[in-house]
């Protein structure tokens, strides 16, 4: 613990954002960069605590409490408050094979497991880990990862999302011949088409970190689609093992009247066009310009799909949200070290704040019908207020509430309400064995599907979740591939 005092001396402070009436002019990072001192203060308000919750990765409640990939945080923030970087980026490299995503998207579950966060603001976890990460590029510290040796063993990684990524690095450290095959024109999977440009830069850092795994070896080949240009049986069959990280790409869909009217659309289809339109000027893209939006659904996605109509130009945009608008504190139901379910107003509804004057978000409602002109185009959307109460077996179910219809213009409707598992004609050549839920059954920390040679992990195994639970899911499959095609395995 680099100052004992630290936490009583300073007080939480992350960096400054471009105003968001200038940044919705591009599709830049909005996030400006802090200077070493306020950094270095913010190391040293790390309190060094006897169980540092904020690294242990838990679910509790069915939260993730504490960072799923168990970076060494205490660690990390004193070795940032003595200006010790290059030490600070080996630690950080120890557990996190791509801080430099993790470090700008994650929703920081370290911090609301920070034990400072009882009585104070919680150590700014997330903005050190950016930036040590971003240092370290600097320094050209941050190198392809290249083995003295290889084992002879090949493997083939369907999907090259984060969990893809982080299986593929960590087996080609091993020594194994790692190839990756990505459906896509580019790789990258949710990092490039599903988190769009302003959060996370395709050019500058996922094309980045991407081109150092090739540089380590790794063969990623895109627009391969596996079980339509490759049969999966002869991809299995010249491989010695096979991961399956193909994410849960299956988008819940609103089955209600005029769903099928045009200019409605899944939030992937909107935000993977946009990223492509701006990545290769002449791709065609769905645009909200001029448009009065509609967003349906209050996640991630939804605010993703708020901050690109913005950008895009349009008329107006709402968000609606079905569950109740949540609480601005704590409540006794939702104690520490739970992931803290309070408000937040992320950057997209900051945008539209500015923009519009008033919270994008409407609470509590759901769409009762999509109306449209005599061509079958969007013209307006029918919404209807609802209360949650409890049905006869007692689960908690949305009940509209009559007399509170409400008719809305839109000519675009984006539907972000969720992923209901993995896509299954692939599952179903490789005869692999689901749960429940459509998703691939494959124990967590072991990984191995029904297939003794095939293994599973990412949101197709777990569901849908966050890129640092894909960089877990993606370095325990690895690990567990290295110990079948090995015998035994010294990958973390």
């Amino acid at each position: 613990m680099g100052k004992p005092t630290g936490f009583l001396e300073y007080m939480r402070e992350t960096p400054v954002d471009r105003t968001p009436l200038e940044r919705i002019k591009d599709w830049s990072e909005f996030h400006l960069r802090m200077d070493e001192r306020k950094l270095r203060n913010q190391g040293a308000r790390c309190m060094d605590c006897g169980v540092p919750f904020c690294q242990t990765g838990k679910l509790i409640s069915g939260m993730a409490a504490g960072c799923p990939i168990h970076n060494l945080i205490p660690e990390f923030n004193d070795l940032v408050y003595r200006g010790l970087w290059r030490q600070a980026y080996e630690r950080l490299n120890k557990t996190n094979n791509f801080p430099d995503f993790t470090g700008r998207v994650c929703p920081a579950p370290c911090e609301g497991s920070c034990v400072l966060g009882i009585t104070s603001p919680p150590v700014a976890i997330k903005n050190n880990e950016y930036a040590i990460i971003e240092r370290a590029f600097e320094e050209g510290w941050v190198l392809p990862h290249e083995p003295r040796t290889r084992t002879g063993k090949k493997i083939a990684i369907i999907g090259s999302g984060p969990s893809g990524l982080a299986a593929a690095e960590q087996l080609n450290s091993a020594g194994h011949t790692v190839a990756i095959y990505e459906r896509a024109d580019r790789p990258g999977g949710l990092l490039m088409y599903g988190i769009p440009n302003m959060k996370l830069d395709k050019r500058e850092v996922v094309l980045r970190r991407i081109e150092l795994m090739k540089q380590a070896g790794v063969t990623i080949y895109c627009n391969a689609d596996i079980g339509d240009h490759i049969p999966p049986q002869e991809l299995l069959a010249e491989h010695d093992a096979l991961i399956l990280c193909t994410g849960a790409t299956q988008p819940r869909n609103l089955p209600v009247e005029g769903r099928q009217l045009e200019g409605v659309h899944y939030a992937m289809e909107f935000l993977t066009s946009s990223t492509k339109a701006l990545l290769s000027e002449n791709a065609p893209a769905i645009t909200a310009r001029d448009k009065h939006v509609i967003v349906i659904g209050g996640g991630d996605t939804g605010t993703d799909c708020v901050g690109t109509s913005l950008r895009q130009g349009c008329r107006s945009v709402t968000q609606i949200e079905i569950m109740p608008k949540p609480p601005l504190e704590r409540q006794p139901g939702n104690p520490w070290p739970e992931w803290p379910k309070v408000l937040k107003t992320d950057y997209g509804q900051e945008e539209a704040i500015a923009r519009q004057g008033a919270d994008p978000r409407v609470f509590q409602t759901t769409v009762k019908k999509l109306q449209g002109d005599s061509q079958g185009r969007l013209q307006s959307i029918v919404t209807v207020q609802v209360k949650w109460d409890k049905n006869d077996k007692g689960q908690f179910i949305p009940v509209e509430q009559p007399g509170t219809e409400k008719e809305l213009p839109a000519q675009l409707v984006l539907i972000a309400m969720g992923f209901l598992g993995p896509e299954q004609p692939l599952l179903k050549e490789l005869s692999i064995e689901t749960d429940a839920r459509s998703n691939i059954k494959a124990e967590h920390e072991r990984h191995r599907t029904n297939h003794p040679k095939i293994f599973a992990a990412g949101d197709c195994r777990r569901g849908q979740s966050l890129v640092v639970w894909a960089i877990n899911e993606g370095r325990a499959a690895a690990r567990e591939c290295d110990r079948y095609l090995m015998g035994a395995t010294q990958l973390p």
